[in-house]
């Protein structure tokens, strides 16, 4: 096993995805999937029905389909926002 810099055995999965190339495009999966998740769940508490969800934010329901498939990582910063926006909640993006 390798050593880690902080002297321990072994390596994080973090560790083995950055090694593979895949850290970055897991990672963007993982922010993805925890957002359609929330949005769904703030539309579940609202009892708000897709076709509904899409006529507030004023787009097709076909895009409310791509915002809240976990696996389709190519929505805009807009159409997060506008989600966020129509069920009460704010979005916030910070860089850690």
């Amino acid at each position: 096993m390798a050593k880690r810099k902080s002297g321990s055995v072994g390596s994080s999965f973090e560790d083995f995805l950055a090694e593979e190339g895949l850290l970055e495009a897991a990672t963007e999966k993982a922010i993805k999937r925890m957002l359609a998740w929330q949005i769904e769940q703030a539309m579940a508490r609202g009892r708000l029905a897709k076709i509904e969800m899409s006529r507030r934010m004023k787009t097709s329901r076909a895009q409310l389909d791509r915002l809240l498939d976990p696996v389709t990582t190519s929505v805009t910063l807009h159409t997060m926002h506008r989600a966020a926006f129509t069920v009460g909640k704010r979005l916030k993006i910070e860089l850690v």
